[in-house]
């Protein structure tokens, strides 16, 4: 197996093992790094920082309503993120393949101009030097086809995303809309438990957001191939901050409890939808000449890669929040909590995951491999430090914060039993994120998806074994073996210098 490296300014190569004294170089690599995970990783944990805000208002409400929230967000958020991740990490990598291309090309046609130019003034020189017969043949000069008339930016796969990200949206609205009852009976609340009503109203009415959120996240897509995430992450604080404050009034002072904050969740991504497209529309020309431009066939072909790979991802998590609903409303509650908290902290390492992936997906478009390797290498050892700094700091706080969600000692009691697994796993995710985004930054849209699949089959049988033999605890148990299988999977291609790895053998 070959050792994934670094490459240094000197172009050589040094073993990951060898250059974590790099991990916080502040060079170009590591800033542009920065510039772009901060700013991702704010905007990423924005949003289930908001929905815990949401769990701790329904908290109070009682444990059967956190619960029946629980099971729908559940539901909601696996059910958009089979058209979430695709759409977002395409819209990401193409974008920033269209953009290094078109750089490229600009810097062509400006060195073209600079040639002209110079040729224009020797010609100059020479008719001063040198007396000349007068010419109906005029020199050549520069023309107005070098300069932009505009100052918007052409990239189709930005028109493309935004056509797809709202016909998904009414696709899911719709689809979550007439089969909420179904679905929330096969995840294990049937008709005579107390949480299928209060479920079923805020799945009902959350889903009428699905078109906002699928919109707004295929803009944060175009952003991000722009490197751009300071923009999506101002306008998310935006939306999210008018959620908290909508929240208590819609839950409490008009007393419409869960309803009110499905409500309140869904003008907060209307909002956030409407402001990133007028700040979209002011940098990216959106109408494209022609249907042709739009690149549908390149988007569903790599699409379909990535929607198998993350029905299989959604797949496991649906099942596990499902294997804890059959358990009751007491099991259901503390792993929702648990599990908004360990998908909180573990998006902190997808900002390093977008990073790798805006930065590679230029450096592979423009053949700058040694650049490729070193972000790769650099993001990884990244990774590797926030999940651990990560666990640390959820073994000494999540004890205590967990009261802020709920004040049942029997929730409770659960949530500390699954602290030791949030906490202890949370470098193996981190990794896990970070090889996602390296991979689809390289664009092995395919790899991802073939070895997710076998990933899941596994991941799936040690669900049922495990929750069989050990109730909730087990599910944790297998949801542990899940990442970090998910973990070994993104190490193997670029260990084993394969796909579109195989220039490490040459460095």
């Amino acid at each position: 197996m070959y050792s994934f490296a670094g490459c240094s300014e000197l172009g050589e190569v040094d073993v990951v093992s060898r250059s974590l004294g790099n991990v916080f170089r502040s060079d170009d690599i590591g800033k542009e790094i920065m510039q772009i995970a901060l700013p991702t990783a704010l905007a990423l944990t924005a949003d289930p920082i908001a929905s815990l805000i949401d769990t701790a208002f329904i908290g109070r409400i009682g444990p059967v309503e956190l619960a029946a929230v629980g099971v729908s967000i559940a539901v909601f958020n696996q059910v958009s993120k089979i058209a979430i991740i695709p759409l977002v990490s395409i819209t990401t990598s193409f974008v920033a393949e269209e953009d290094a291309n078109e750089r490229l090309s600009m810097e062509a046609d400006d060195s073209e101009v600079l040639k002209k130019g110079y040729a224009v003034d020797l010609e100059m020189e020479m008719k001063e030097l040198i007396p000349q017969v007068e010419s109906s043949c005029k020199s050549p000069t520069l023309t107005k086809s070098y300069r932009k008339t505009d100052d918007r930016r052409h990239i189709p796969s930005a028109s493309s995303a935004l056509v797809v990200g709202s016909l998904l949206g009414l696709i899911q609205a719709l689809f979550l809309i007439f089969s909420a009852k179904p679905i929330l009976n096969y995840m294990g609340v049937d008709s005579n438990s107390p949480m299928l009503k209060p479920a079923q109203q805020y799945l009902t009415l959350r889903s009428l957001g699905a078109p906002a959120v699928l919109l707004s996240l295929a803009m944060q897509g175009v952003f991000r191939g722009f490197k751009d995430t300071k923009t999506p992450l101002y306008v998310t604080m935006v939306g999210d901050a008018a959620n908290i404050i909508l929240d208590p009034i819609f839950m409490f002072t008009l007393r419409m409890g869960v309803s009110g904050a499905a409500l309140a969740h869904v003008i907060s991504q209307y909002l956030i939808s409407l402001i990133l497209l007028w700040r979209l529309m002011k940098e990216v020309d959106l109408l494209a000449p022609s249907i042709n431009e739009l690149q549908f066939g390149r988007f569903l072909s790599n699409g379909f890669m990535l929607l198998v790979r993350v029905i299989a991802v959604t797949f496991c998590v649906t099942l596990a929040a499902s294997l804890a609903a059959r358990q009751g409303s007491t099991a259901m509650a503390a792993f929702q909590v648990c599990l908004q908290i360990w998908l909180a902290t573990s998006l902190l390492a997808d900002g390093l995951a977008v990073a790798g992936q805006a930065i590679l997906a230029g450096a592979f478009a423009k053949k700058d491999y040694n650049k490729a390797a070193t972000t790769a290498s650099r993001v990884l050892q990244l990774g590797l430090v926030l999940g651990l700094s990560l666990a640390i700091i959820l073994v000494g706080v999540l004890q205590f914060a967990s009261r802020i969600f709920t004040q049942d000692v029997n929730v409770l009691q659960l949530i500390g039993l699954s602290i030791p697994f949030v906490a202890v796993t949370q470098p193996i995710n981190a990794l896990a994120f970070v090889f996602d985004g390296i991979n689809y930054g390289a664009s092995d849209f395919a790899y991802s998806a073939y070895s997710m699949v076998l990933v899941a089959v596994v991941s799936i049988t040690c669900l049922f074994i495990q929750s069989s033999s050990h109730g909730f605890i087990g599910i944790w148990i297998a949801l542990s073996i899940y990442m970090s299988l998910r973990a070994l999977a993104g190490f193997w291609r670029i260990g084993t210098a394969t796909g579109p790895w195989r220039f490490l053998r040459e460095l």
